[in-house]
C-alpha cells in the first residue's frame, strides 16, 4: 500500500451560496490523498501497474466545472467519481477549500475535507 498525492490544484469556479458567487466565481485548491496499492508499479515503472494521477486530476477538474452551492457536495462528488473510477482506491481524502471566502471580513480560506 502507498499514498499518491496530489496537491494545491487550483481552479477558477463558481460555487457558492450567494448569486454573486455563482457568476463571477472564486479561487479554489483542491488537495487530493489516495490510499492504494503501488508497489507493482515501484518494480515494474508501468503506469498501467498505479493509479494515473492524469485521470484523478481529470476528474477532479470535472467535478469543479459543476456549480455547487456547498463544498460538502463538491467534495463528495469528486470522491464518488474517484471510487467509481479507481476500484483499487483503499482510502482516499479530499480537501477543497474556497480561497478569500465572501464572509464579511479578511478570512484566507474556508475548507471542507472528506475522508472515505
Amino acid at each position: 500500500m502507498g499514498i499518491i498525492c496530489i496537491e494545491n490544484m487550483e481552479f477558477h469556479a463558481y460555487h457558492g451560496c450567494y448569486n454573486e458567487e455563482r457568476i463571477t466565481g472564486n479561487r479554489f485548491l483542491v488537495d487530493l490523498e489516495i490510499s492504494t496499492g503501488i508497489e507493482g508499479a515501484a518494480v515494474t515503472d508501468k503506469l498501467a501497474d498505479t493509479l494515473n494521477y492524469q485521470l484523478a486530476y481529470d476528474l477532479v477538474k470535472e467535478q469543479m466545472e459543476i456549480q455547487s452551492h456547498l463544498l460538502e457536495n463538491v467534495a463528495g462528488r469528486i470522491l464518488d467519481s474517484l471510487y467509481e473510477s479507481f476500484p483499487a482506491i483503499e482510502k482516499a481524502t479530499v480537501k477543497v477549500s474556497k480561497m478569500n471566502p465572501p464572509m464579511g471580513g479578511q478570512i484566507g480560506r474556508v475548507s471542507v475535507t472528506f475522508t472515505r
